[in-house]
């Protein structure tokens, strides 16, 4: 908001859960930026509102009290630090508010819901992974009104400067004496019973437990110890009770309240008189789960019950776990960032080895034909050939973005700051890296003065010779894609030797894949282009909704990507009008129905049939992952989506958003800029169709790919090497050419495959998170274990709004269907936590669409855009909190997800999907 002091306009913003991420962190203090993530995530928090450290900085300045604070804390003031504490703390009690710091003030007063409020202090250091700050600064409960909250901003401001403050920063070798401290504004709740819960046991160390204290009413008596709190040992895993301290409550609750405080196992003579009910337990247990599976390290989480309702008033890391603890020496060494989002569209849950590996070497073949596409080579070549390699990472069976080598990967093109901003988007990333480590990420070591500037104009010509000729360059690559194509594709590669199929593997990965680089001048124009557009929209369109410029950029109805899912639904129509054929599908179990249409005489449908797979066999479900056969090799999955199909699309008006985007235009942007914008948009629209071509090319290429390596699975098989042919996905591509190259025993490749299968199955019982940071060796240190790698299925908050990304504009209220398959919902909300482009043929029938990892410009998002089906991507916890049943409110154009009414328990089916 805007503020005014003197003739001086001032910004002085209050901090809310709507706030940017960046000012949060840079303004909000531990507490505030705390509290910011909690609601972010869908946690239910009291309202809240911060008054940030910019606030007090110009109360500071304005009153002058910079200048009086720099003379108290001149030389030698440690040996005075109790004076110093109490003049500092009159200085601020006194000092001149001024007009917009008291405005700041009474809005943040307003924004935390006004009446009674806690008003707590914020370190910008506080509650941090390295210093807690616990109990440094002053936190004042109960109060109600403007001057009083007032008096207490102030006294949070102070209390920076209090003299056990003082002695806590010169303990830990911190400066002292500048920055103040932000100040928490939070609703009171009236609490029943409240307390601390740690999801890792403080005293032992020990991460396979969690510890509840509670009391009841308010928390600061078990923080004071004026009341013997009820301590509850849980088991981290599943929850359930592991021993209890009964509190004494006789003294404040009434004689015979308690049982003492010994520890024992929980007997139901316990649970009498414990502050807790084991319904309370399980709440607050999936609750642990949940925030430190969120901040990936151990936390200690303040709460409360008010009304049955359970809520989040605080969270902060566990800093001081015991000398025992699992993981008590934090992990050492370089700093690497995993994030599935996007790529867990092409390689979702469990991924075999093989898989894996295939892509991990394909990227890297491709990433550095792209270098030397734009010029790249010498040293700077051998630079980038050392990190292409590793683009992608493998963690107990899940694909991962090593994040940090493709920012390095988008700076070989030029307008680095534009296009990893556009790249964030484009993957569904959830938060951003800061300014200060994207720009330390470089492709090769940067060459100084004027060889430098030269190398950097030279690529930067080649970039913008591929830039405007990536049209012609496309259709060249599609004409000798095809013709390559032509000569591995429709082999009978069972009938060749074993030796003969691997050679062809090889010249393929030579004759398609390597010559992919150049290709990816395409994505770097789709960051470009779609980021100068979105640059337009911000400066000439500035109240354009979030989901404009994702309709403005998307290509024509058109597009190739929609072609299956457009030819199984006139398949599927053809299917409908025939009794017959209809009631056959309907009542033939999916594996057998492609014979029982040739022996029912169904010949005119079962030609139809065999020229869609021919047309589009590659196109199925997980159509990148080697170990899962296409439509060509296993018609069953078609079969599937078509009897799902069969009873039509969804009761909804088909959509048109480039038309809604040009009506917007029309109305809001004209002359010079209009045309300006168009050529952009154009040059968008013509690059993401060019992409969904491309990948066509990909799932034909990786389509081939899966013939000839089942081939040498075959064959491996029958040399003894392997006990079963599907063992050769249990392999890495390495090994594989091992065998046939003499650089791998063929002896070896049993007992691996056999333990690998057997690692894979134990897999996937984890609970995965989206995002992690490790140090050093991923395995080692507790590096998974602090990043959230943890059992059984995560935990529900009862969160009732979730946010995300707009995608498709329209508001649907409807029935969720909660599903890791496409299939057909019968005008539901499909709600997945990933899709892949064989969920396009499930869209039809889809009232709307949530998706939990995605971003904007996955496969399905651009096809569902094209169909009309309002969308939201990137909703954390989405498969999480949302049960099949639940009536949901889906608003496509501000990104929310609201859940109206929950399954009846008799009535709720158990969701077929969720995380992997």
């Amino acid at each position: 908001m805007s503020l005014t002091a003197g003739s001086e306009q001032r910004s002085l913003r209050v901090l809310t859960s709507t706030s940017e991420h960046s000012r949060v962190a840079a303004h909000a203090g531990g507490k505030g930026a705390n509290l910011h993530a909690l609601t972010a995530a869908g946690f239910r928090v009291p309202d809240w509102s911060v008054i940030g450290l910019d606030v007090f900085a110009e109360f500071s300045r304005d009153s002058g009290l910079d200048e009086r604070l720099a003379d108290l804390f001149g030389d030698g003031w440690q040996d005075r630090a109790g004076e110093v504490a109490a003049e500092a703390a009159g200085l601020i009690a006194t000092a001149h508010l001024g007009d917009g710091v008291a405005a700041a003030v009474a809005a943040a007063y307003r924004e935390a819901g006004g009446g009674l409020v806690a008003v707590r202090s914020s370190g910008a250091e506080e509650d941090g992974a390295e210093h807690s700050f616990a109990g440094q600064f002053d936190s004042f409960l109960n109060v109600r009104g403007l001057d009083q909250v007032t008096e207490h901003v102030r006294r949070c401001w102070a209390s920076a400067f209090s003299e056990r403050s003082l002695h806590y920063r010169a303990q830990r070798g911190l400066p002292a004496g500048t920055g103040g401290v932000a100040v928490v504004l939070q609703r009171m709740v009236a609490a029943e019973r409240s307390g601390v819960l740690f999801t890792a046991d403080p005293v032992s160390g020990r991460t396979d437990r969690q510890v509840v204290s509670s009391v009841y009413g308010l928390g600061e008596a078990l923080v004071s110890g004026a009341v013997d709190a009820d301590t509850v040992v849980l088991d981290a895993a599943d929850g359930t009770t592991v021993s209890a301290v009964i509190g004494d409550k006789r003294e404040r609750y009434g004689a015979g309240a308690g049982a003492g405080c010994e520890v024992r196992p929980v007997s139901d003579e316990d649970r009498g008189v414990l502050s807790l009910s084991p319904g309370d337990l399980g709440r607050l247990h999936e609750l642990g789960t949940r925030v430190a599976g969120h901040y990936g390290v151990p936390q200690d989480i303040e709460w409360a019950i008010a009304d049955g309702e359970l809520w989040v008033l605080q969270s902060r890391p566990v800093t001081a776990l015991g000398a025992t603890a699992d993981y008590a020496a934090a992990p050492a060494g370089e700093e690497r960032l995993w994030d599935n989002s996007n790529i867990i569209e092409s390689f979702s849950g469990i991924v075999s080895p093989l898989t894996y590996s295939f892509a991990a070497d394909t990227y890297a073949k491709v990433y550095e034909s792209y270098a030397r596409a734009l010029g790249v080579g010498g040293e700077q070549l051998r630079e980038v050939r050392e990190w292409t390699p590793h683009l992608l990472g493998y963690f107990h069976g899940r694909v991962y973005y090593n994040l940090h080598h493709w920012y390095r990967m988008v700076r070989l093109a030029p307008l680095y700051p534009l296009n990893r901003r556009v790249l964030e988007k484009s993957l569904g990333v959830a938060e951003s890296i800061s300014d200060e480590s994207a720009d330390a990420l470089h492709p090769f070591t940067p060459r100084p003065g004027v060889r430098g500037r030269v190398s950097r104009l030279v690529r930067t010509a080649v970039f913008a010779r591929r830039f405007l000729t990536i049209r012609r360059t496309m259709e060249t690559f599609h004409r000798d894609f095809y013709r390559a194509y032509a000569v591995f594709d429709g082999v009978d590669y069972e009938a060749l030797p074993g030796d003969e199929t691997y050679r062809r593997f090889r010249r393929l990965q030579r004759d398609l894949i390597e010559k992919w680089g150049p290709m990816q001048a395409l994505d770097a124009t789709i960051l470009l282009s779609v980021g100068m557009l979105a640059l337009l929209t911000r400066r000439w369109l500035p109240d354009a909704p979030e989901w404009f410029t994702w309709a403005a950029a998307a290509p024509g109805a058109d597009v190739e990507s929609a072609e299956p899912a457009r030819a199984l639904i006139a398949l599927a129509a053809r299917a409908r009008v025939d009794d017959a054929v209809r009631s056959l599908l309907e009542n033939t179990p999916d594996d057998a129905a492609h014979q029982a249409l040739r022996d029912g005489g169904h010949t005119g449908f079962l030609s139809d049939v065999d020229a869609y797979i021919a047309a589009y066999g590659y196109r199925s479900l997980d159509e990148l992952k080697l170990e899962v056969p296409d439509f060509r090799q296993d018609p069953t999955g078609l079969f599937t989506l078509l009897r799902d199909a069969l009873p039509g699309a969804a009761n909804r008006p088909d959509g048109d958003r480039g038309g809604e985007a040009d009506a917007y235009l029309d109305a809001h942007l004209r002359g010079p800029r209009r045309r300006v914008y168009e050529l952009v948009r154009r040059k968008a629209r013509a690059a993401l169709t060019d992409r969904e071509r491309l990948r066509f090319c990909r799932t034909r290429a990786f389509g081939s790919v899966k013939g000839m390596l089942r081939a040498l699975g075959r064959d491996l098989a029958g040399a003894g090497a392997l006990d079963d042919r599907d063992d050769v996905f249990m392999l890495r591509l390495e090994e594989i050419g091992g065998a046939y190259e003499g650089t791998v025993a063929h002896t070896e490749l049993r007992e691996l495959a056999a333990m690998r299968r057997r690692q894979l199955t134990a897999d996937a019982a984890l609970t995965a998170p989206p995002r992690f940071t490790t140090r050093g060796a991923p395995y080692w240190s507790g590096n998974l274990e602090l990043a959230g790698w943890t059992s059984g299925p995560a935990a529900r908050s009862g969160a009732r709004e979730l946010r995300g990304t707009p995608c498709c504009p329209g508001v649907v209220e409807g029935l969720a269907v909660v599903t890791d398959a496409p299939r057909a919902v019968d005008g539901g909300i499909l709600v997945a936590y990933r899709t892949d482009p064989g969920w396009v043929t499930a869209l039809p029938s889809a009232a709307a669409l949530i998706i939990e990892r995605g971003s904007p410009l996955t496969h399905v998002a651009v096809v569902a855009r094209e169909m009309g089906i309002p969308t939201v991507v990137q909703v954390d916890n989405a498969t999480t909190e949302i049960r099949t049943g639940a009536r949901l409110r889906v608003d496509g154009a501000l990104g929310t997800v609201t859940v109206l009414d929950d399954p009846a328990p008799d009535d709720a089916a158990p969701d077929p999907g969720g995380r992997p």
